[in-house]
């Protein structure tokens, strides 16, 4: 397995380093005469996203062009065609960042590229180039990302501090439990919080309606499993159940729980009976989506944002036949669900590598961005021509609003508002005069309001190499192993010596190492966040 991997790790490293040698990011002039024009050439940045299934181009559509003519940077997305971690390492390894990289704020690569000096400081960048980066970022995202030397590599998307929980604004989760509305409503909307009922519901939906469209129904839909682990089936499932973070002072195991351990059995029986179909083992984000757009789903604990596109095509096909949230699986005790709101990390963010061909361009193009003028950009489009504001808030026009609902891939890239480019989204600040979702999109929001809480305190991060960081490895890897094999075991015997293995495997490979490092950095983010 090393030798396969570090031939994958070379393989990767010679395919970018080549890709980058052939493309390298260029200036091309635009022949501008005007001396009052913003920008009299165009810069080509390269901008990596650490997602191999983001395949959104620049140019073409208003948004990007927009874009383009205010700041006068073009740009390229990269993205991982396979792993995005060995992709990933292997640009870090060869010293070939691209211009700007988007990643997640947990990816132990963060560290390493701060840490090695591969990244500009953002703030010193804006002391020479730009004033106007301090205007737009937010002060409580500077200070939580600040580092030990004072400076600021990274700035984040999506990100809330606790006191924008106290706002006027509602704040969503993106964790919903979705059932098919006609299948449900057929059904007689039963009650899915208990095991037994959630159980009997699958059966009945299975027995009721075994195809759909010619297709077989997939009772239960998750999110891609991955060598780590499955969303759906580890820490949705866990919120849903309220299994808490913490416990005395010290970060819990929510792994094993007995919660947790009790809905994973019943899903192992539903397995046995032949209601977790193979798709959902084996299929990637493509997959999904073509299925979701299909309605082959019953039920599932997923990311609304993540299906929006497909719910929009099912409500213009049948209304009937979209997917609402519902009430998904509680613990024991009936506790109400304890869903995250994005946190003050945010969900990615993004760094200006030292290898940028422009920084004093690249630190523009973000304070741009991250301003209201460059929200609604990317949000809404070209005011007049995609949208016209009314007491506030933004009302699409009949014309982008029918592409949006009828062609959305034709709406991304004619337009190519609605967050296409969501590097640096600012959701709090989009929810003032953005306009209210579609119905079908507006109730799966409107259903997190009641069960979000802030959890960003329990977001931790190991440093790369250190002994939590080497065993958080080990403890995933083995967690990524067993849950599928938990959830496919033949007898509840078996399952039970799998879960003996998985526990002792766990504990034996550092779990007491990673719960330590947890708690300090729990208590460290609490008191940095002022929170009790």
């Amino acid at each position: 397995m090393k030798r396969f991997l570090s031939v994958a790790l070379c393989l990767a490293l010679l395919f970018l380093l080549a890709g980058c040698e052939q493309h390298p990011a260029e200036v091309v002039s635009e022949g501008g005469t005007d001396p009052a024009a913003q920008n009299t050439d165009t810069v080509r940045l390269d901008w990596y996203i650490n997602y191999n299934w983001y395949n959104t181009a620049w140019g073409g559509n208003a948004v990007s062009e927009a874009v383009t003519a205010k700041t006068g940077v073009d740009i390229r997305f990269i993205s991982p065609d396979g792993n995005e971690s060995v992709t990933l390492n292997a640009l870090i390894a060869g010293d070939k960042l691209p211009d700007l990289v988007t990643l997640g704020w947990w990816e132990p690569q963060l560290n390493e590229i701060i840490q090695g000096d591969m990244a500009y400081a953002l703030n010193e960048l804006a002391d020479a180039y730009d004033a106007y980066f301090w205007e737009v970022a937010k002060e409580d995202l500077l200070n939580w990302y600040t580092q030990s030397d004072g400076n600021v590599y990274c700035y984040p998307n999506s990100a809330y501090a606790p006191s924008d929980y106290d706002g006027e604004s509602p704040i969503a989760s993106n964790q919903t439990f979705l059932v098919r509305k006609d299948i449900y409503e057929a059904l007689g909307c039963p009650d899915m919080t208990t095991p037994e009922g959630f159980a009997d519901a699958v059966r009945e939906a299975a027995r009721q309606f075994p195809a759909v469209d010619g297709q077989p129904l997939i009772p239960i839909g998750a999110h891609e499993f991955t060598e780590r682990g499955c969303d759906s089936f580890d820490k949705f499932l866990q919120n849903f159940l309220a299994i808490p973070y913490e416990k005395d002072g010290k970060a819990y195991d929510r792994n094993t729980d007995p919660e947790y351990k009790r809905w994973l059995l019943m899903f192992r029986q539903l397995g046995e009976e032949g209601l977790l179909s193979n798709d959902i083992f084996i299929d990637k984000r493509a997959q999904m989506e073509e299925k979701i757009a299909a309605g082959r789903y019953f039920c599932m604990l997923y990311q609304r944002t993540d299906m929006a596109e497909q719910q929009r095509i099912l409500a213009a096909n049948d209304p009937n036949s979209i997917y609402i949230a519902v009430d998904g699986p509680r613990n024991a005790n009936g506790d109400p669900h304890t869903l995250p709101g994005s946190g003050i990390n945010g969900w990615t963010v993004t760094l200006i590598s030292k290898n940028c061909a422009d920084p004093e361009r690249a630190i523009r193009l973000m304070s741009f961005l991250m301003s209201e003028e460059g929200q609604k950009l990317i949000c809404l489009g070209i005011e007049g021509e995609h949208y016209t504001m009314e007491n506030g808030r933004a009302v699409l026009t009949p014309e982008t609003q029918r592409l949006m609902n009828e062609d959305y891939q034709g709406y991304v890239e004619q337009v190519g508002a609605n967050d296409s480019y969501w590097m640096l989204q600012d959701n709090l600040m989009q929810s003032q005069w953005k306009p209210l979702d579609e119905p079908e999109l507006l109730q799966m929001e409107q259903w997190t309001y009641p069960y979000v809480c802030y959890t960003g305190q329990y977001d931790t991060n190991f440093v790369l190499g250190s002994p939590a960081d080497t065993a958080e490895k080990k403890i995933s890897a083995i967690h990524g192993q067993m849950l599928p094999r938990l959830l496919l075991a033949p007898t509840e015997e078996a399952f039970e010596q799998l879960w003996q293995e998985y526990v002792t495997a766990r504990e034996e490979n550092g779990l007491a190492i990673t719960l330590e490092d947890r708690t300090n950095q729990m208590i460290a983010a609490k008191e940095k966040l002022g929170l009790e």
